[in-house]
């Protein structure tokens, strides 16, 4: 049995991009299994791939705010103990920042990683016995699953397998499966990175008045508030159904029921395409490039404006005007509710239910 670690603790997207390599190392050795240190708030997700064995809670993002207070704490003393119970085969940093590196000076094992001219902080290299080094120009998938074959020696097919699956396929508020739904992941950290919510509701009623069910997901009260906006909008609002407040896998067992997913540059989207969830993601400010959602039935919608790809967090130019409403950030003017909802209809082959 060959053991490893894993350490990639954050952020939501980057841990679901990792679940192929493990779903790799599996069918090309057989006899592996995998620990793996992960931020708290997304302990859920490598549980769910069989080949996780033990995941091992840390919690940097709490700790940096008071960081002499966890350098003395039971809880640090505990999360050191539990990186150092067991020695590993290998120990994969799959992350290449200095917080994740700094991390493997407590396990027991040889440490792997990316070279100074493949990690996203050079310096990480350093703490590796041997740093590897991967093709930049990869998607974020494809750079892990090169990682892990050079770190443990094998070969890949092309097909992409995340190892996991949507549970039953039954909506968790209903218990059963929607054929016509369609879940919005509105919600996302950049406030340029939102599509306006007068378009959500045009789409929400357009989908509606074709006898298509919406999902509105929430996890924060701006978004509780938004979703209650976007279901007063649309005239059958029976139709529109605001979900509770759920844990990533509930989110998980809610995407596997409905046929559809509508999405901004947001974490939960590369949850959808890792379960194939036909899904149309939305980019304004950021670039799709290395880091889109990716698997199959997956489009990508970008604006199609001058400052497309800006990666500004603030728009500086002024909100346009569409059809009476203001239209914040402006780039996302260019891509209206009809498009959106003529590529879902395209997507899912002509009709969505």
């Amino acid at each position: 049995m060959i053991r490893c670690l894993i350490i990639k603790t954050s952020s939501l997207g980057d841990i679901i991009h990792t679940l192929p390599a493990i779903t790799d190392a599996v069918n090309a050795l057989g006899d592996i299994e995998f620990d793996w240190v992960v931020e708290e708030t997304f302990a859920e997700i490598p549980a769910w791939h069989p080949a996780v064995k033990t995941v091992i809670p840390v919690a940097i993002r709490r700790w940096r705010r008071q960081p002499l207070k966890t350098l003395f704490s039971k809880e640090w003393k505990q999360f050191k103990q539990n990186i150092a119970a067991s020695r590993y085969d290998c120990i994969i940093d799959a992350q290449g920042l200095l917080k994740s590196a700094w991390l493997t000076r407590y396990t027991h094992g040889l440490v792997y990683g990316l070279d100074k001219n493949s990690a996203r902080e050079p310096l990480a290299s350093r703490f590796y016995d041997q740093p590897f080094k991967v093709n930049k120009d990869l998607h974020a998938v494809e750079r892990l699953r090169q990682l892990f074959a050079g770190v443990l020696g094998y070969t890949y097919t092309a097909e992409v397998d995340y190892g996991i699956s949507g549970s039953d396929k039954k909506s968790a508020v209903t218990g059963k499966a929607i054929a016509s739904g369609v879940l919005f992941f509105h919600g996302t950290t950049w406030t340029t990175k939102h599509w306006p919510e007068s378009y959500w509701q045009e789409l929400a009623q357009q989908l509606v008045a074709h006898g298509y069910t919406v999902f509105l997901p929430w996890g924060s009260e701006p978004e509780r508030l938004r979703v209650q906006t976007i279901k007063k909008a649309v005239e059958a609002s029976e139709q529109v159904i605001i979900l509770p407040k759920m844990s990533l896998t509930e989110i998980k067992c809610q995407l596997s029921a409905v046929r559809a997913v509508v999405s901004v540059d947001t974490g939960l989207a590369h949850l959808a395409a890792a379960l194939d969830k036909p899904q149309i993601s939305l980019f304004g400010p950021t670039n799709p490039g290395l880091t889109r959602p990716y698997g199959n039935n997956q489009v990508i919608l970008q604006v199609d404006y001058p400052c497309k790809a800006c990666m500004q967090k603030k728009c500086n130019k002024p909100a346009v005007q569409d059809d009476k409403k203001l239209i914040y950030p402006a780039c996302f003017s260019s891509l209206k509710p009809q498009q959106v909802y003529q590529q879902l209809v395209t997507l899912t082959g002509g009709q969505l239910s």
